[in-house]
């Protein structure tokens, strides 16, 4: 039998989008939650996952680590003069040519740990990082050696998957970017002691039609699948993707996750 995981990542980056995802959440349209506890809106907003935080409710919440682009809990000399740490893309070039200190990293890795667990009470039931930095070398490490620290159950995403899978599902070149510069993360993990998701989608431009992706994105699933989406509301200043989450959101409301899976001729969610 195959596990299903259907995630909805930003939670807090908006309040309507954290919003749109407590209500789908709510109505049993995705089962999994990652949080940017990072960010100034995660106080408010982690009182609307109050409802769901019973083992009944079944749905994960998970850390939704934020090391691009935002401003950070900690002070970093790495940050820009606007507050604001390097963008994904720079945080990339930073980690493959080693020029991240690892202290300050490990400290403010530290400090989302704790942001999460003093607004819920709890440990995540996952990890992984805003655009996926935490494949790349140097912050690969530090975040798998602090979710041993403080969420030793976790498992943390693998945005990876089988090259054969990949090829089945829409934006293969997009899935295999992703995979390129996590590869070895599966290993990695397990010799940590943590396990990760078996195949994983959800890759697209944000532009094309959502309703003829979704289903596309359960094709050729391994026994731990996991989607990433990115459902909201509003026009966030500087959210390049407001419209998509808009979309994504009118989509994924018209049916529960396990109806949308029967629908899909598939059996099984966790």
């Amino acid at each position: 039998m195959h596990s299903y995981t259907l995630c909805a990542d930003d939670f807090a980056l908006s309040r309507p989008i954290s919003e749109t995802i407590a209500e789908l959440a709510l109505a049993g349209c995705i089962n999994a939650i990652s949080c940017m506890a990072a960010l100034p809106g995660w106080i408010d907003d982690a009182a609307l996952l109050a409802p769901l935080m019973g083992a009944r409710a079944g749905v994960q919440m998970g850390l939704h680590l934020v090391l691009s682009g935002e401003r950070p809990l900690t002070d970093m000399a790495i940050r820009g003069p606007d507050g604001r740490l390097p963008s994904a893309d720079q945080m990339m070039v930073l980690a493959y040519l080693g020029r991240l200190d690892p202290r300050e990293l490990a400290r403010e890795i530290d400090a989302q740990f704790t942001a999460f667990r003093h607004m819920t009470g709890r440990r995540p039931d996952f990890v992984d990082a805003h655009q996926h930095v935490h494949v790349h070398p140097q912050l690969r490490r530090l975040v798998i050696a602090a979710t041993q620290v403080h969420a030793p159950r976790a498992w943390v995403r693998n945005p990876a998957d089988r090259p054969g899978s990949m090829m089945r599902r829409p934006f293969a070149g997009k899935a295999f970017g992703s995979s390129l510069h996590a590869l070895g993360m599966k290993d990695r993990l397990a010799r940590a002691g943590l396990s990760s998701n078996d195949s994983f989608a959800g890759h697209y431009d944000f532009r094309a039609d959502y309703a003829d992706l979704l289903p596309r994105f359960f094709t050729a699933a391994g026994r731990g699948h996991l989607v990433m989406c990115h459902p909201g509301a509003g026009h966030l200043e500087g959210d390049t993707i407001a419209a998509a989450r808009i979309a994504e959101a009118a989509v994924l409301r018209t049916l529960p996750l396990r109806d949308r899976l029967e629908a899909y001729g598939l059996r099984e969610i966790t």
